[in-house]
């Protein structure tokens, strides 16, 4: 423990602007992989354990793509097309079947998949640890705000995952599919009824998802290397977002995202040894004030 550090960056400009980038970062891009997360489990109630290895398989089509093409725009459309037909896959041959089945026998399924996408991983890409680079384009001098460092890499993460928030927040409120996915998610059997197709929505809804998971690797692969099984930590981070978030809220995954990554960030300067515990705190605290969490919904008893 080190608050003298955390005291003194806290009241330094140049550290706070520096750490809060940092920490701006790594909170979007695991609120791209959380909302997935969180928007799967919101309307088809799937627990989807697997979701960390279209995050690595997104990094890692990303890797491929950008090693063939030298182009980082195709490299982000790889990982996250990529990670989608992955998705329809097991989707359509094993979620689905396992929808209205108990949250265990949801979590062990996964296991099983996500031990098959590692060793699949393994085949195509070997165990060594693989870096794309920085791309060229970014190769530039960082801006200097009172003093603060901000790589230009870091400005276009944000920019992306700003923009990805908002069309996904208008995709969800504002459009008719949107109104669809809603609906399905509080009373399938009643559009169902209606003449609309649920297994395309479900469909639909889990590629989205699991491309949200697959974007975020391929954003990150220029500054996180890439390796088998690297999708685990995440998910486990992206599964905290959702409980202090509140499942099946996006704006909750948003909010938690956030908070986690600058926690994480300026954690790492006063409490560099304690800085996961300081996230599982967190989560305790939100939950024993608001079990549902921050914007989830309370669960009625019957």
């Amino acid at each position: 423990m080190d608050l003298a550090a955390l005291g003194e960056c806290l009241a330094t400009p140049a550290c706070v602007i520096t750490q809060g980038a940092a920490g701006l970062i790594a909170g979007f891009l695991l609120f791209l992989v959380a909302a997935g997360l969180t928007l799967i489990f919101g309307v088809l109630g799937f627990v989807n354990f697997i979701h960390g290895s279209f995050y690595m398989f997104g990094a890692y089509f990303a890797y491929t793509a950008y090693t063939l093409t030298g182009s980082y725009a195709l490299a982000i459309l790889a990982g996250t097309v990529g990670a989608a037909l992955i998705g329809a896959v097991v989707e359509l041959l094993i979620a689905r079947k396992v929808y209205d089945a108990d949250v265990l026998l949801q979590i062990l399924v996964c296991y099983a998949l996500i031990l098959i996408f590692d060793d699949v991983a393994r085949i195509i890409w070997g165990d060594e640890f693989l870096s794309m680079g920085m791309p060229e384009a970014f190769q530039r001098a960082p801006f200097f705000v009172l003093g603060g460092v901000i790589p230009p890499f870091y400005l276009l993460l944000i920019g992306a995952a700003l923009a990805i928030a908002t069309g996904l927040a208008l995709l969800m409120q504002r459009t008719r599919y949107g109104k669809l996915v809603r609906a399905v998610a509080q009373n399938p059997r009643m559009v169902g009824a209606l003449g609309v197709n649920t297994r395309l929505v479900y469909l639909s809804v889990f590629m989205l998802g699991v491309s949200l998971a697959g974007a975020a690797g391929a954003l990150a692969a220029p500054v996180r290397s890439m390796t088998i099984g690297m999708g685990f930590s995440i998910l486990i981070e992206s599964f905290i977002v959702t409980v202090i978030g509140g499942m099946g809220s996006i704006a909750g995954a948003l909010i938690a995202a956030l908070a986690i990554g600058l926690v994480r960030s300026f954690g790492s300067v006063g409490f560099p040894l304690f800085t996961e515990g300081l996230i599982f705190l967190m989560m305790i605290g939100v939950l024993l004030v608001r079990p549902q969490g921050l914007l989830g919904r309370p669960v009625r008893e019957l």
